[in-house]
């Protein structure tokens, strides 16, 4: 099973991107995925996290993400014990920033960064960085193809925002890519 655990703040899509990236997987993958929030009564702006399991058989556990494969920060200012907290050897952390080598040799964990703010305002005119944040995420894993993110928002997002998104996705991903 691989688990994905989303850092966002109210109101950046951390859940929203977790049902996308499990819809993903379930609907056009032929896999088994959860995705489901953790928040309290907070308000636009406060800390927020999603989850994602995706897994080749039923998934029974409906706890909380703790120990995850990936972590994925849509918002650096989110940097702490929370994001550290329950990694393994093996985790991944993708975080949102325009300072990589802020994040250089500060822990053993391998770190990928990629300013998805600069590129959401570039193609959105927004700062909502949650599927350029999927986009490196799938270019850093094989848990889901684009192809089927790139469905997933096709038929999972309102169709005017829809097409800018598959755009984002695209370019968040070769970016990661080197390509």
């Amino acid at each position: 099973m691989i688990e994905v655990r989303w850092h966002g703040r109210g109101g950046q899509g951390s859940f929203t991107i977790a049902k996308l990236l499990g819809m993903a997987a379930s609907v056009y993958n032929g896999k088994y995925a959860q995705a489901f929030p953790s928040f309290g009564p907070e308000r636009r702006g406060a800390p927020v996290l999603g989850f994602t399991r995706i897994s080749e058989e039923k998934i029974t556990d409906r706890s909380e993400v703790n120990s995850c494969d990936y972590v994925v920060v849509l918002d650096e200012t989110l940097w702490g014990k929370a994001v550290l907290t329950g990694l393994k050897e093996a985790t991944v952390i993708i975080i949102n920033t325009d300072s990589p080598q802020k994040y250089q040799d500060i822990i053993p964990n391998k770190i990928i960064t990629l300013d998805a703010t600069k590129i959401a305002l570039e193609i959105l005119g927004r700062p909502i960085t949650n599927t350029a944040m999927l986009g490196a995420l799938v270019a850093t894993s094989e848990m889901v193809s684009l192809d089927d993110c790139k469905n997933a928002i096709k038929h999972g997002m309102h169709a005017k925002i829809a097409d800018k998104n598959i755009k984002l996705i695209d370019k968040a991903y070769h970016m990661v890519k080197g390509e």
